[in-house]
């Protein structure tokens, strides 16, 4: 039986070398590029005939659109639907890769902290962006909140910028271990059910159950990652 982590092993499909620096196109990118491409084709479908009294096709890109405008506007009010294109995106790639990366042969992307936290750095970067954008030299109080003596700020200054640098690996981590505990879970039982053959109808039924379960948490986890970001915009573009 293969090792359970045999699954998130980074494997090149067109081996390239730029400088001496390995950029090969990797299986991971593979799945990220059948991602964006997955959620431009089911939007592009869902979308062909629009109507005022959407059908039942169009109607699923108008309940995501609907289901994550009322997110962001009870995290950061309407001024933070400006950057709802942003949120949106995030959302689709994180819950269309958890999603994609449970079909057999497929690859999770979103088990790898150097992808996540790849898009977790951009996330903050943004956060940055938009919180010196709105506040100005204002954002420096994020360091130095409002009400604290100047004379504490050597130690207020290193810690709220700790914790600003922490959000990336937050957001990171939690994705990254629901994600590859559960698929960790369901090769040990897949390898269960093949090797005890006709005995492993009762492995089978629950190995179903766990995929079951398992496509509720590759949403939710794309779920918690917004609002997360959701939050964090709020930061930026509010005064505490």
């Amino acid at each position: 039986m293969a090792s359970p982590l045999e699954q998130f092993e980074v494997k090149p499909i067109i081996p390239l070398s730029i400088g001496g620096y390995d950029v090969s196109f990797t299986n991971s990118a593979l799945l990220m590029v059948i991602t964006v491409a997955s959620i431009i084709l089911l939007f592009g479908f869902c979308l062909r005939k629009r109507t005022i009294v959407p059908s039942l096709a169009q109607s699923v890109p108008e309940a995501l659109y609907e289901f994550i405008s009322n997110l962001m506007q009870g995290c950061t009010g309407k001024e933070g639907l400006k950057y709802f294109s942003f949120i949106f995106s995030v959302f689709l790639f994180i819950a269309f890769g958890n999603f994609l990366g449970l079909f057999p042969y497929s690859f999770t992307f979103t088990s790898h902290l150097a992808a996540v936290g790849c898009l977790s750095i951009l996330a903050l970067c943004f956060n940055i962006v938009v919180g010196v954008k709105t506040k100005k030299w204002g954002y420096l109080r994020t360091f130095l909140p409002r009400g604290i003596p100047l004379a504490l700020a050597p130690l207020v200054v290193p810690i709220e910028a700790i914790s600003l640098l922490s959000k990336p690996f937050s957001l990171t981590v939690r994705l990254v271990a629901n994600m590859t505990v559960g698929h960790i879970m369901l090769k040990i039982l897949g390898g269960f059910i093949v090797a005890m053959g006709i005995g492993g109808v009762i492995p089978l039924l629950f190995d179903s159950c766990i995929i079951i379960f398992e496509m509720f948490i590759a949403l939710l986890q794309a779920f918690i990652y917004t609002v997360l970001s959701c939050i964090y915009l709020s930061d930026a573009l509010h005064y505490h």
